[in-house]
C-alpha cells in the first residue's frame, strides 16, 4: 500500500493510508478529499436498531456508497475493504449506475481521478 503525500488541506486522507483501520476510514478518506477538491459528496450511515445496525431505505437495496458530483461529473461508488467483494443488490446499482467498486489499495487512482 502507497503512502499519502502530505498535503496542505487537513483530514483525515492526509494521512497514510496504513494508517486506515476499517472500510469506515477508507470512506471518510475519500469524502475528505473528494470535498477539498470541490465535489458534493451524498453518502448515508447506518443507524442502530432494534435489530442490530441498519440503513434507512425507501425503495432498492444496495445503493452505492458514495454519489460525488462536481462540474456535470457524476462518479457512483461502491467502497470495499480488503477482500470484501460488492453484494448481489450492490452490483445491480453499480451496473444500472456505470459505476465502479474501489478498494483502498485503489487510493492513488481515487486521488488522480478526484483532483
Amino acid at each position: 500500500m502507497s503512502q499519502l503525500p502530505t498535503q496542505q488541506i487537513r483530514g483525515p486522507y492526509a494521512l497514510q493510508a496504513a494508517h486506515w483501520t476499517c472500510e469506515a476510514d477508507f470512506e471518510d478518506a475519500v469524502i475528505a478529499f473528494a470535498q477539498a477538491h470541490g465535489w458534493l459528496v451524498h453518502a448515508t450511515r447506518a443507524a442502530p436498531s432494534g435489530k442490530g445496525w441498519r440503513t434507512p431505505v425507501k425503495g432498492d437495496t444496495g445503493f452505492v456508497d458514495l454519489v460525488l458530483a462536481r462540474a456535470g461529473v457524476n462518479h457512483h461508488w461502491e467502497l470495499k475493504w480488503k477482500n470484501n467483494t460488492p453484494e448481489p443488490e450492490q452490483r445491480v446499482w453499480l451496473t444500472a449506475l456505470d459505476g465502479r467498486c474501489y478498494w483502498e489499495t485503489d487510493w492513488d487512482y481515487i486521488r488522480e481521478v478526484l483532483h
